[in-house]
């Protein structure tokens, strides 16, 4: 095989011909057989001067096949060898599928490393929550409050609401969880919803949070998930509502913790 610039010598361990010191002379070629040999650096190679093996960089540099003491020598300094190591190994990149569990040091696959790309690509948690009970069906319009829990902080811009209707921050993909909290005080089903619009104008329906009671003061939660696919800002909304309320159910807000409310998290 040809090659541009100088041929790899991998793992070609050789010996370089004697050398004769001249005297106040630094400066030496390096041959095998009679032709001029290139080590990769001076750190691919073994040099012994007066039966003492010398430190790369230090003792000695390389420049093609020159090599240059760190001093003159001067008669009867012998220069009793030059090894030369070859290039290092370059492997490559390995072929998918070939890199077993085996081969894998345990201390290298750390947490940080495993996440660091998933936490690095979310830049948008915001939690919503209704601040009074709800009895009736329809659009919840009012009532709506951030979490403003000391544990809690929304991440990045966050989500706006006006009268019922949030608009999200900016494009992309966004995890919705609906989180309904229940009281019934007699048979009775009933369901926390989100309705998206895609137009800002109409809403439709998408997934419901829902339960059913059988008897009176029975307490009961719900949620549900849904992912928005927000490809423009000004069209793509979503709105909370209820549904089989007809007085005796109850959707249960609360301004102090999180009782009904809605999580939103950007993905993508």
């Amino acid at each position: 095989m040809a090659y541009i610039g100088k041929t790899p010598t991998v793992g070609n361990f050789q010996v370089c011909d004697a050398i004769s010191v001249v005297n106040n002379q630094a400066a030496y070629t390096m041959q095998v057989g009679g032709v001029n040999v290139s080590p990769e650096t001076a750190n691919h190679m073994l040099v012994s001067l007066n039966g003492i093996l010398q430190a790369p960089t230090t003792s000695y540099t390389v420049s093609g096949s020159t090599i240059t003491f760190a001093s003159n020598l001067v008669t009867g300094d012998v220069i009793n060898f030059i090894q030369i190591l070859g290039n290092v190994l370059d492997l490559g990149v390995p072929s998918d599928g070939t890199v077993s569990t085996a081969k894998i040091v345990d201390a290298n696959v750390t947490s940080a490393k495993m996440f660091s790309g998933f936490a690095n690509g979310i830049t948008e948690v915001d939690n919503w929550r209704i601040t009074a009970d709800t009895t009736s069906n329809g659009y919840i319009t009012s009532n709506w409050e951030r979490n403003d829990s000391a544990d809690f902080a929304k991440l990045g811009t966050g989500m706006t609401q006006s009268s019922g209707v949030f608009t999200f921050p900016s494009t992309g993909k966004y995890l919705i969880q609906l989180h309904g909290d229940f009281k019934s005080n007699a048979d009775a089903a009933f369901s926390f919803n989100l309705h998206t619009t895609v137009n800002n104008s109409t809403y439709t329906f998408r997934v419901s949070a829902g339960n059913a009671s059988s008897s009176t003061d029975e307490y009961s939660t719900s949620d549900a998930f849904y992912v928005v696919n927000v490809d423009n800002v000004s069209n793509v909304k979503v709105k909370l509502e209820t549904s089989g309320f007809g007085g005796t159910p109850i959707l249960r807000g609360n301004s102090d913790q999180n009782e009904t409310n809605v999580l939103f998290i950007k993905l993508v």
